[in-house]
């Protein structure tokens, strides 16, 4: 079968609230990582087959396909298109999925694939609610089919948090340690530097503006609950923010005709879904099963990355797959870096391949929960 490598990957600084990149339009932000990609490569433009960005709520500055808005604004060719996907959290990981098929297919040979997400100016759960103006309060309690199959339960991320938390019986204390040790990590490799050469830096800013080096213990333990009764809290969950990450995959042909040097090969691509009310339990069974399908096991697996969405949602993971907190997340995750939704995807994976590059390690595993009761699995091999 083809096979589809990761030529370069780049990302924006993570940019916190009312924070540096609060102002910029989403598609100059999307765009900057584009132009970071072609700067890096010396790839033709006129080569690049496809844009494939993931993005979120898109309404406002995100609306009109922003991916092609970004490709554009990017000074890409105009032959050159672009398709805006939306897995909730997995959109730009889902993105390079759909990139390697494209290359594997045949059908293309450079694809970029990435997302972008500003979250200062475009609330999460926006277009979630954007329907009231039209007398539709959400996207399912209107629907007959879906409330014969789940009924008029509350559909929602902080509930579903909750309910991972006590079926797993991961205590509040666990996760606080959880999320205390994500900004250390966080903090620790942004001294030592191990961001730079993954960073496109912009409007100034040259480093992530999202972990907390004065955060304790008992600063978490004096935040109140997000739902009445609940474990999880804001300092237990990942941080609202702006970012836009890119990748360039090729295939082996392209990779020969434009003299390149592939970073890493993609091993294995899948999706899974799980009960859509639980909504962030997927990773599991889907990791599980890429496992499986790709002839692997967990020991053979360097490093991890589980989007950290909620400090329980990453903790039941390990614990129900039996993986080491030593190789998940080693920089830190979404707790301290921040979830630029639609980008999250393309930053972790930017952040895992250049891990493995500078531990010379083989193979990274990345998953993460969606919305939807969802799941992707992605399998690199550093090269």
């Amino acid at each position: 079968m083809p096979e589809a490598f990761i030529i370069d990957a780049v990302r924006t600084p993570v940019g916190r609230k009312k924070g540096a990149l609060a102002a910029m339009h989403a598609a100059d932000l999307g765009a900057h990582v584009i132009s970071a990609l072609m700067q890096r490569t010396r790839i033709d433009p006129d080569a690049i087959d496809d844009v494939i960005y993931g993005c979120c709520d898109t309404i406002g500055p995100q609306a009109g396909n922003i991916a092609r808005t970004c490709a554009l604004v990017a000074g890409l060719p105009d032959h050159v298109p672009g398709v805006t996907i939306d897995r909730q959290c997995g959109s730009a990981q889902q993105a390079v999925h759909f990139a390697a098929q494209a290359v594997m297919s045949g059908t293309q040979d450079f694809v970029i694939a990435g997302g972008v997400q500003h979250m200062n100016q475009i609330p999460i759960s926006a277009a979630m609610v954007a329907g009231q103006t039209y007398g539709v309060p959400d996207p399912f309690s209107t629907s007959p089919g879906w409330t014969a199959r789940f009924g008029t339960q509350e559909v929602g991320q902080f509930r579903a948090a909750d309910m991972i938390a006590e079926r797993w019986q991961i205590t509040r204390e666990d996760m606080e340690q959880f999320a205390y040790e994500s900004h250390h990590r966080a903090v620790a490799a942004t001294d030592a530097g191990l961001f730079t050469r993954e960073m496109a830096p912009i409007a100034g800013l040259a480093t992530d503006e999202t972990p907390r080096r004065d955060t304790s213990l008992e600063k978490m333990a004096a935040l109140k609950p997000l739902r009445e009764g609940g474990r999880i809290t804001a300092g237990v969950s990942s941080q609202n923010a702006d970012g836009a990450a890119a990748l360039l995959i090729a295939s082996e042909r392209a990779t020969r005709a434009h003299n390149l040097t592939p970073r890493a090969r993609i091993h294995h691509i899948s999706v899974r879904g799980d009960d859509p009310i639980w909504m962030l339990t997927a990773p599991i069974e889907a990791t599980r099963r890429a496992l499986q399908k790709s002839g692997l096991t967990i020991q053979d697996i360097d490093l991890f990355e589980c989007n950290e969405a909620f400090a329980s949602v990453t903790l039941a993971w390990m614990k129900d797959l039996g993986i080491d907190r030593d190789r998940v997340n080693v920089n830190g995750g979404a707790i301290a870096l921040g979830h630029p939704l639609g980008a999250t995807g393309a930053r972790i994976m930017t952040t895992l391949l250049h891990e493995l590059e500078r531990r010379q390690l083989r193979y990274g595993l990345q998953t993460m929960c969606e919305g939807g009761g969802q799941a992707n699995v992605t399998l690199i091999e550093r090269l």
